[in-house]
């Protein structure tokens, strides 16, 4: 169990990251490539494995797999927090990494585990295996995760606004416990389901929670208490919308029947999130018109539906705010 201490200070500092990380995501993905995992991600990782092959990107995904197995300690250098601001920054913040940062961390992991001789080289701070490993999370990333990255946004975007609408209508402690089981809010003390007992005192920095895609089971953290502070969770699964041709060939034949005066109002509405009823009071429409219309933008990629607790409620996914709005669907990675 993690036990993360609050003080009032850090209660104040608890936010929910912008998006999807593409560094917590590429080493969950390939985590997920070499266990067992949620059937939902069954075809995602025959997908995976083929392109790895394809590309000759085999060799970099075994060497961050090595790096980061699953359900064990692995370096903190390897998720930058430059990683919140895409790609590029989180590249050069792990090419960057100080030499005595690689030797300590690396040494930590070989206490768990017996690390392959390349990682000698690493610990000793040696630049080209810095550049090597930074390469191979960039092709495995560039390979297996960002073919998905519109997937994982939109549904990262769908759990956002699920923590938003907690945020608002219960505060702080709304937003905490809308994680439950995963996490359990006992002020001051937050209680994370985790393999090892650990005690994290948050002295003032606040936490960042990152919903994450692939992401499952267990809430991730980093291992050195001293960082700034992040718990990696996995989001309400949802199913994203059919991004085949097939599928986008349908959904512009949809579209161009779809925005009738009340569906355009639904659609107005759900920037903020709501229920089916909420959605029929405010819009002064049946229950069952308002359940016709989210129906009908669900199915063409426009609003996600997750379950909290007893109630469903509806959001809109990237597609959606950019009909609305205008603008890109979603952020580059990079």
């Amino acid at each position: 169990m993690l036990r993360f201490h609050f003080t009032d200070a850090d209660l104040a500092r608890v936010r929910v990251a912008s998006g999807p990380d593409p560094f917590w995501e590429t080493v969950l993905g390939v985590q997920l490539l070499s266990r067992p995992g949620p059937r939902s991600f069954g075809e995602w990782r025959a997908r995976a494995r083929t392109e790895l092959l394809r590309r000759g990107a085999d060799g970099p995904a075994r060497l961050v797999g090595a790096a980061a197995p699953p359900a064990r300690y692995f370096p903190d250098f390897l998720t930058p927090a430059e990683g919140g601001q895409g790609l590029t920054a989180g590249l050069e913040a792990l090419r960057a990494t100080p030499p005595a940062r690689l030797g300590r961390e690396l040494a930590m992991a070989s206490r768990t585990r017996r690390l392959p001789s390349w990682f000698t080289g690493l610990a000793h701070g040696e630049r080209s295996c810095l550049d090597e490993l930074t390469e191979a999370v960039r092709r495995v990333h560039d390979t297996v995760i960002r073919p998905d990255w519109t997937r994982a946004t939109a549904t990262v975007e769908a759990d956002r606004m699920l923590r938003a609408r907690a945020l608002r209508d219960g505060g702080i402690a709304g937003l905490l416990e809308s994680l439950r089981p995963m996490l359990d809010w006992r002020p001051p003390t937050l209680y994370v389901r985790y393999p090892e007992g650990r005690d994290i005192h948050l002295d003032g920095r606040g936490l960042c929670l990152v919903p994450s895609f692939f992401c499952h089971g267990s809430p991730v953290a980093l291992a050195d208490p001293t960082l700034p502070q992040v718990l990696v969770y996995p989001i309400a699964r949802t199913e994203g919308p059919d991004v085949s041709p097939v599928g986008a060939d349908r959904r512009r034949k949809q579209l161009a029947g779809l925005l009738g005066r009340t569906r355009a109002r639904v659609l107005t509405a759900l920037q903020d999130s709501a229920t089916t009823g909420e959605l029929a009071r405010v819009l002064r429409i049946s229950a069952a018109s308002a359940s016709e219309h989210v129906r009908a933008l669900r199915e063409v990629g426009l609003v996600h539906d997750n379950r909290v607790g007893g109630r469903v409620i509806h959001s809109l996914t990237p597609l959606g705010t950019a009909l609305l709005h205008g603008g890109p669907q979603h952020p580059d990675p990079a």
